[in-house]
């Protein structure tokens, strides 16, 4: 697919998004629209073991666009950005978001929704919105239920910003890598991943949200239901579990 402020590969078993548009990939109505038209393409293609999405240039994002908050066009504005998040909702392979420079605003919610956060040491995050006057509802959403409700506090009602290890020490960081060796680090964890089998890690995926925030009397009963009637249906569980006892390599077909 062809687009203006972004690029999507899909190959290899791996989606990658990449933010292009410099130069600070600040999010604007039209490249919000490509995110999501490339996240809807995203879903249909079988067999992804995850998406990863990144930047191009020193940022990963400075957020979205100031000057689209504005009265006039604020309600077209949210319902694309928070498009974005809603397309990643729908996706069953884990996401990854691999955050080379700072990450701020609505950069930092697009970022930090990943299931995976791997940020550069010279990354920086935060939510400067209450500074102009509002608030960010997807972080307002995010943050309490992704780190502990203190730092999300800080977070959201100071507006400062913060180092990548910072963000790790509170909980919404994976790993901070060196910037000399950064993509090679992140692509060596990504391998971690991705040499798992698509279906298994479609089902775990479904398993986190399951327990996501509810009590186990809830939760549990759907996990096992999953665990029993999907994942030991699947050819790669039985696979998986033969080869361990085998001594050898398992081989995958992602069904």
């Amino acid at each position: 697919m062809d687009f203006k402020n972004i690029s999507l590969e899909v190959k290899g078993g791996v989606a990658r998004l990449v933010l292009k548009r410099p130069p600070v990939n600040v999010l604007n109505i039209e490249m919000m629209k490509e995110m999501n038209l490339a996240l809807e393409h995203v879903q249909k293609a079988p067999g992804l073991r995850a998406l990863v999405l990144s930047a191009e240039g020193k940022f990963f994002s400075a957020g979205v666009d100031v000057a689209e908050h504005t009265k006039d066009k604020v309600n077209e504005m949210i319902a694309v950005f928070h498009g974005i998040f809603e397309n990643l909702n729908r996706l069953t392979m884990p996401t990854v978001a691999f955050v080379q420079g700072p990450a701020l605003g609505g950069g930092c919610e697009v970022a930090l929704y990943c299931d995976i956060v791997l940020a550069s040491e010279k990354a920086k995050f935060g939510q400067p919105e209450i500074k102009v006057g509002v608030f960010p509802p997807i972080a307002a959403f995010l943050l309490p239920n992704d780190i502990p409700l203190k730092f999300a506090a800080e977070i959201l009602l100071t507006g400062d910003t913060y180092t990548a290890a910072d963000l790790k020490a509170m909980g919404g960081v994976n790993r901070v890598f060196p910037e000399a060796s950064f993509g090679a680090d992140c692509e060596a964890f990504l391998e971690k991943i991705t040499a798992n089998s698509a279906v298994v890690l479609d089902l775990s995926k479904q398993a986190m949200r399951a327990g996501h925030g509810r009590p186990y009397s809830k939760a549990m009963p759907e996990i096992e239901k999953l665990y029993l009637e999907k994942l030991m249906a699947t050819e790669d569980a039985n696979e998986g579990l033969k080869a361990f006892m085998e001594k050898r390599k398992p081989v995958w077909k992602d069904k």
